[in-house]
């Protein structure tokens, strides 16, 4: 059922589809579910049609395939009663959780791996969607949520009926022009609300669904069963080495998307040697582009020049025709999304001169080098969150013309990455002449051992002003209080979120709301661009 979001924001009349799901589902039963699998059959089987499937014993909805997956802290199958009591019919699961299943009530459809086929059992459940819809999927560092929003915006000015999943969330434009949102936890949700979202958006008549795909999702299983019409790849840059043991780890889990099970074809950023290496490693076609002249690439960005806050530049085609296109946002990292969305779109059957008009315009996106205030003071919030993403990010704000300070408000993230903490500092006090080093979301760390983590990457010599501030709001003030005419405050690590997560409690708090009340208080007189984004999910690519 379709109801109206409570404080869905974004677009007005939005509508929230909870749970992601479709409205009827293909009509398997368990058995033949099993079959489909190849699963053993553990207990009595019902003949009554499966009507959706989830992993989370909280989202189960009377009729619903329950995966009781073994995890790092318990085994799903010790929920088996809850889903049970909420209507699960069947649950996929391994022998370990089997005879809990089945004392539950619930049919066993019992594999080694049951997690690697969620994804199919799932797809089965819904129809196999994906095969029905133009998809593309982008990974990479950083990027994926910029590229995802500019290809959306710019379908939507083509009149392409498009979805989005991604770290802003999850929505979509259906083929009646209504605007619906649905709620998601992760970068790339769980398999079978993947499932469900794709066949929701295939039953709604959207035709494109521009999905991010992290490394995560790909070890997880998560976009498994999708075969993507073409695969992204943007950079890549340490992070989530909490997760992944090594880079060499990371940089595996990226590349498997690139692969004739996930996708036809690829578009891949060279601009890193990580970039060239899954060129050259690439098991489909793939098309690749830089915005470095000296680098070999298939396309090339030339004359790039700053036009007001972003860029005008020429790209070279393979052929050797040249296109002028222009970015909304200053720096390479953003001309490089532009050509990226440029080549995603080609590839899918949108080319021409519209197309690239339309590219040009779409470059605005949420929390990404969102201007929101120019004078007398620039406010600039990013969601830079990595070392290699934070260094790009002060460089393009040293660079744009007038920049007389850069002021940086910069944190980490609590249950994440470490090792990356010192080097973020680093960064900041190597480009920035003032750092505020503050909280980000520590979730269930100690803030003030996050910051001192970050602050210990700061060499004594350092010509910066460094502080270290406990409290983001209590560190914005001091940003403001701190700038001058032609100062640039750039607050970083955050992006578009809406919340701060302390703790198990999400608080309200969203930096460009922050920033733009602090400045409009003082002699500022800030013009703010763009409207506030729908809420992104604080996962930082999960």
């Amino acid at each position: 059922m379709v109801t109206p979001a409570e404080g869905t924001e974004g677009a007005p009349g939005a509508e929230e589809v909870v749970p992601p799901r479709p409205r009827r589902a293909a009509g398997l039963s368990a058995g033949d579910l099993a079959r489909l699998l190849d699963a053993e059959v553990v207990g009595p089987v019902t003949e009554e049609a499966l009507q959706g499937a989830t992993l989370d014993s909280r989202s189960v909805r009377p009729g619903d395939l329950y995966c009781a997956l073994p995890g790092a802290r318990t085994h799903g199958a010790r929920f088996a009663g809850q889903a049970a009591e909420a209507g699960a019919l069947a649950a996929l699961t391994d022998p370990v959780g089997a005879q809990e299943c089945v004392r539950a009530g619930l049919t066993a459809l019992v594999l080694d791996d049951p997690r690697t086929a969620t994804a199919a059992a799932a797809a089965e459940v819904y129809g196999r969607p994906a095969q029905q819809l133009t998809t593309i999927g982008v990974t990479g560092t950083n990027g994926k949520t910029s590229v995802t929003t500019m290809l959306q915006r710019a379908l939507l000015e083509l009149a392409v009926p498009v979805g989005m999943i991604g770290t802003s969330g999850t929505e979509y434009h259906d083929g009646d022009g209504r605007d619906v949102r649905i709620g998601t936890v992760r970068t790339t949700p769980e398999a079978p609300d993947v499932q469900g979202i794709l066949a929701r958006m295939l039953e709604d008549d959207v035709a494109v669904c521009a999905m991010e795909v992290s490394s995560h999702a790909m070890v997880l299983h998560r976009a498994d069963e999708i075969l993507f019409d073409v695969a992204c790849f943007t950079n890549l840059s340490q992070d989530h080495l909490d997760f992944h043991p090594t880079m060499e780890d990371y940089f595996r889990a990226k590349a498997s998307l690139f692969a004739p099970e996930h996708a036809r074809r690829g578009v891949v950023c060279v601009d890193d040697e990580w970039g060239a290496r899954l060129a050259g490693e690439a098991r489909i076609p793939v098309t690749t582009f830089t915005t470095d002249p000296r680098r070999e690439a298939d396309v090339v960005v030339e004359q790039v020049e700053a036009s007001g806050f972003g860029s005008d530049f020429t790209v070279r085609m393979p052929g050797g025709e040249r296109h002028r296109l222009s970015s909304q946002i200053p720096g390479m990292p953003y001309v490089a999304n532009t050509v990226a969305v440029m080549l995603l779109l080609a590839a899918i059957g949108h080319d021409g001169e519209h197309v690239r008009e339309t590219v040009s315009r779409a470059g605005v996106v949420p929390g990404r080098m969102e201007l929101v205030a120019e004078h007398p003071v620039r406010g600039v919030v990013d969601f830079s969150h990595t070392e290699d993403a934070l260094a790009k990010t002060l460089a393009t704000l040293r660079a744009v013309p007038g920049t007389r300070r850069l002021i940086a408000v910069i944190g980490a993230g609590g249950d994440r990455d470490r090792g990356k903490r010192p080097h973020m500092g680093a960064v900041a006090a190597d480009l920035a002449d003032v750092v505020i080093i503050t909280d980000d979301n520590p979730r269930s760390e100690d803030p003030a051992s996050i910051r001192e983590q970050v602050r210990a990457g700061i060499d004594g010599s350092t010509t910066a002003d460094v502080h270290v501030v406990a409290g983001r709001e209590n560190a914005i003030d001091l940003a403001c209080e701190l700038a001058d005419v032609g100062d640039t405050i750039l607050l970083a690590g955050k992006g578009a979120e809406k919340g701060q997560t302390i703790g198990d409690t999400v608080l309200p708090f969203d930096d460009r709301v922050q920033l733009r009340r602090r400045l409009a208080g003082s002699d500022a007189a800030p013009a703010a661009r763009g409207a506030d984004s729908p809420t992104p999910r604080d996962d930082e690519g999960l």
